[in-house]
């Protein structure tokens, strides 16, 4: 069973550091699979990750159960807006991660398998401290297009309707738009059609 769960992407202050952003997958002690849209904080080396789950989210529980995950370089944004607004209703691809319990995916450039070393729930933002104890490579990255990385920032946008005043939002989504037109294959055009709906939707339901 796969558990498709909210953008958990993170918004870290430490001056040391950058913010990739990705997928993780991680699994319960049953096996069940969880994916979901992340971006860490990572060192120069992608030696350490620190990721910062909501508590509510399945996949602070499954990290927190196991103590282990995979983390994700993707370019497939068709994928990420599917998982950030819990719409992906089927099991991608995947193989058995070679040195955590885990599942990679196929469609990914790279992954990163972690172990997680520390957990702090001092705040509802855990802050879990990674070390990649293993690392691949599937395929080159498809290079940088600006439609993907519209869906990117359009699907963190579509978990923060709750946050953000329609009209503000609406106004940076046309922006976007426009770059989807002009720079968009089929599936960055899908993914963003996807997210458009769910905020139409979101919004609707927030006023009713």
């Amino acid at each position: 069973m796969i558990q498709a769960c909210c953008w958990e992407f993170e918004i870290l202050q430490e001056a040391a550091g950058m913010i990739l952003e990705g997928i993780v997958t991680s699994q319960n002690e049953l096996g069940e699979l969880n994916i979901a849209p992340m971006g860490p904080q990572v060192d120069q080396g992608m030696t350490q990750l620190v990721l910062r789950p909501f508590q509510t989210s399945r996949t602070f529980s499954n990290l927190k159960e196991t103590r282990c995950g995979i983390f994700h370089v993707v370019d497939d944004v068709l994928l990420l807006a599917k998982t950030a607004i819990g719409t992906l209703q089927e099991i991608p691809e995947t193989f058995p991660a070679e040195k955590v319990s885990g599942r990679v995916l196929a469609s990914a450039c790279r992954w990163y398998e972690f172990q997680i070393e520390s957990i702090d729930e001092s705040e509802a933002r855990t802050v879990m401290q990674a070390t990649v104890v293993h690392h691949g490579r599937i395929r080159d990255y498809f290079g940088l297009n600006r439609a993907k990385h519209a869906v990117l920032e359009a699907a963190i946008f579509a978990t923060r309707t709750h946050l953000i005043e329609q009209s503000d939002l609406l106004a940076q989504y046309q922006a976007l738009a426009e770059i989807v037109r002009k720079t968009a294959g089929p599936d960055e055009q899908t993914a963003f059609r996807l997210l458009e709906e769910f905020i139409a939707k979101a919004y609707a339901e927030a006023q009713s």
